[in-house]
């Protein structure tokens, strides 16, 4: 079992809630979303589990797990049109990580004024639908905390 952890602390919400078809779906695979809203000032959002940064963009990256366990961390709904402004990538493709590990700061607010959501999808890539814990969904998760198992 992996444990996949949450990339910044916040409310967790289900997929079938994150304003994005592709995400509530479960197309890109099962997770849950963690919620920065109401937050003033820059996150960090760090590695949920040990592993490779396989992708990395402003506004997404995924992680390679080193148990087996490959994740994507999506900071934002349509944030891909920010073109990588008010993102500040703190890692590089290729780079080995541990969970908790910085990998990306950004500003939930300036997501906000944007006009964009800036809740966050966590997936496990390729999973089936429906095939990832949902006991977390309703409660507000601490730094570092365990968003499910896998």
């Amino acid at each position: 079992m992996t444990a996949v952890r949450t990339p910044f602390a916040g409310p967790v919400v289900a997929l079938a809630d994150v304003p994005d078809p592709v995400f509530a779906g479960q197309l890109v695979g099962a997770g849950v979303a963690v919620d920065p809203t109401g937050v003033d000032g820059p996150v960090t959002a760090v590695a949920p589990v040990d592993g490779t940064i396989v992708k990395l963009h402003p506004h997404a990256f995924a992680l390679q797990g080193s148990a087996g366990t490959d994740v994507l961390v999506h900071v934002g709904i349509d944030t891909v049109k920010l073109r990588g402004e008010g993102f500040e990538l703190l890692a590089a493709e290729g780079d080995t990580v541990r969970a908790g590990d910085p990998v990306v700061r950004f500003t939930p607010t300036a997501i906000t004024a944007a006009g964009y959501s800036p809740v966050c999808p966590v997936v496990v890539l390729g999973s089936a639908p429906d095939s990832v814990d949902q006991g977390t969904v309703g409660t507000t998760v601490d730094e570092s905390a365990t968003l499910y198992t896998v």
